[in-house]
């Protein structure tokens, strides 16, 4: 049937929309805390299996979050008898992104993206001065790059309730037009 890739930038709320998914009968798996993804030393091509908190300054630019493909191939297997959410983000995820029949792109203000990342619980991620920065950096391309792809575009400054109906639209061929 559909698999659709849930994405956005850090602290943008996948996280928080594949628990909604989950609390409402959908399959949906979150590619971080559901083993799709992990670390990985760019210079060596090795996983890294006990990653430093909080960062050392640099760490970013020598490590990357990356998808593991063939995870998501089996994934894709079970998508065939109904729809499926995967919902995260990756620097590698081009490698996969053939394998997705739907991409959806939560997208979140930068005031919006400070308070979730100081305050959140689940995920230390961006609570770093370094991981901070980046994630305000990548937060202004996220859209335009996902709607260059063809991704339907969700506001998830909006309440989970709403954030997930448009996700579950858009998984049904019903979202109305990006807002």
């Amino acid at each position: 049937m559909t698999l659709v890739w849930v994405t956005g930038n850090s602290g943008a709320g996948k996280s928080t929309v594949c628990e909604a998914l989950r609390a409402r009968g959908h399959v949906a798996f979150d590619a971080d805390e559901d083993g799709f993804c992990h670390w990985i030393d760019r210079v060596r091509g090795e996983a890294v299996t006990d990653p430093p908190y909080p960062v050392p300054g640099g760490w970013l630019h020598r490590y990357g979050w990356v998808i593991v493909r063939e995870r998501v191939e089996a994934l894709a297997e079970q998508a065939r008898s109904r729809v499926v959410f995967l919902c995260g983000s990756a620097e590698n995820e081009a490698d996969v992104l053939g394998l997705f029949d739907l991409l959806v792109c939560l997208v979140i203000d930068e005031a919006t993206l400070r308070h979730r990342l100081a305050t959140r619980t689940t995920n230390a991620f961006g609570r770093h001065p370094e991981e901070l920065a980046a994630a305000l950096e990548w937060n202004p391309r996220t859209r335009s790059l996902y709607e260059g792809l063809g991704a339907t575009v969700v506001d998830a400054c909006e309440p989970v309730a709403e954030v997930a109906d448009r996700v579950v639209d858009a998984a049904r061929g019903l979202a109305g037009p990006a807002r």
